[in-house]
């Protein structure tokens, strides 16, 4: 069975405002979905809605992974069933290095067992840290720094990378991982996202521009306007977007 994201009629609210308004999506493994769409119509809101994040309040619909709700359960069991989100604007964790991070996540999503042949032990980790850093164009120096501590925004959204590439989730939902790259950093960043893709997950993409996509070639592409998708084809309907942009498309779909 391929491993599948549904999520259906899915409604969410914050602090008393919908903010998503009956979304259905479908994402199987080994599938790439780009959403799109302008600012405040609702992308980031359904990452933290998939996540779990409390504030978002789930008012109707659900999310099931493999058909198996899991609306009710806390973020960090969404995340050992196989989810990841790589946040718009990550924080910075003063005290706690990347290495730690990492051991932590890694032991708590899989264990940590020094005879297991599946399971990373504390040397292995070190060793595909080093490996996912330099596939991200980091110096080693990183694993050793406090998370986000002095980083510029680019190299923020490249540790946000790094992470994906240490956890290896099912599926993986990047909030504008291309906001505060340069073109660099861009393909830098998109060469890596497809060398791990490769290893087997599905993907889900949220961007307001077409630049990322170049690199990444979605299989569907959504526009989200108001809490709702309206519109979805294929990679051709991101370059559609970039020449003409939002403002032909709504109205659609309400």
């Amino acid at each position: 069975m391929i491993d599948t994201l549904t999520i259906e009629d899915l409604h969410v609210e914050v602090e008393g405002k919908e903010v998503i308004r009956g979304l259905n999506l479908e994402v199987k493994r080994g599938e790439i979905h780009a959403i799109m769409g302008p600012n405040g119509s609702g992308k980031s809101s359904l990452a933290l809605a998939i996540l779990g994040h409390p504030k978002y309040k789930i008012t109707k619909g659900d999310i099931k992974l493999n058909g198996e709700s899991i609306i009710n359960l806390p973020t960090d069991q969404r995340v050992k069933k196989g989810l990841f989100l790589s946040m718009q604007y990550p924080i910075s964790i003063p005290g706690i290095t990347l290495l730690s991070l990492m051991r932590a996540s890694i032991t708590s999503i899989y264990g940590l067992q020094q005879d297991s042949k599946e399971i990373a032990t504390v040397i292995k980790i070190k060793k595909d840290l080093t490996n996912a850093l330099k596939l991200l164009g980091l110096d080693e120096s990183f694993s050793s720094r406090y998370i986000n501590e002095g980083f510029s925004g680019g190299e923020k959204k490249r540790t946000e990378i790094v992470q994906l590439a240490m956890i290896k989730p099912k599926f993986a939902i990047l909030d504008e991982t291309d906001s505060g790259l340069d073109i660099d950093g861009i393909k830098i960043v998109s060469n890596a996202i497809m060398e791990i893709y490769k290893n087997g997950m599905g993907l889900i993409l949220i961007t307001h521009y077409n630049r990322i996509l170049k690199y990444i070639r979605p299989n569907y592409v959504h526009v989200l306007i108001d809490g709702k998708i309206i519109d979805s084809g294929g990679a051709e309907l991101a370059d559609h977007l970039e020449e003409k942009g939002y403002n032909w498309l709504r109205g659609v779909g309400t």
